[in-house]
């Protein structure tokens, strides 16, 4: 008979993390709707260095379609599931660039306490000003609440 295997805090905690990318992926499109979306996110690290990662898809009548190769999907998600982990990654922002004509609009959150919160304005400007040659999206707006999978709607919505 073997022996029964041990389950290690960090374990849980990292498998939990990964349940909550995988809804935070599903609010997002959820949340965003319609259209052709650049996600971003950039992490501060516990020793100081920063990453980020970027992730591309449409959302319509058609099957959803992600633009970047597997390999980049699963970093976009990986990269998610560290922030919301909090345990090696300080802070984190998620930008959300929707690119629908004539004007492009983004949106962000900040990664606190395992889950998205949405950014004000004056935040996610800051945290979407475009590097040299990146056209800035014209309309910032305060992204929408998402919903979190462990609360009720009521709680949601107080």
């Amino acid at each position: 008979m073997s022996e029964p295997k041990v389950t290690r805090t960090g374990e849980i905690v990292t498998a939990s993390a990964v349940g909550r990318a995988v809804h935070v992926l599903a609010a997002l499109l959820l949340a965003l709707d319609e259209g052709s979306h650049h996600l971003s996110i950039v992490a501060e690290r516990t020793n100081g260095t920063t990453v980020s990662a970027e992730l591309s898809l449409s959302v319509g009548a058609a099957p959803l379609r992600v633009t970047h190769s597997a390999t980049e999907y699963l970093r976009f998600l990986a990269l998610v599931t560290f922030a919301l982990e909090y345990c090696t990654v300080r802070h984190a922002v998620l930008v959300a660039t929707t690119a629908d004509e004539p004007a492009p609009r983004a949106c962000g959150w900040t990664v606190r306490a395992g889950w998205l919160h949405p950014l004000g304005t004056r935040e996610l400007r800051e945290a979407a000003m475009p590097c040299p040659g990146v056209t800035a999206p014209r309309l910032v707006y305060r992204a929408p609440v998402l919903h979190h999978p462990d609360e009720s709607t009521e709680d949601a919505h107080e």
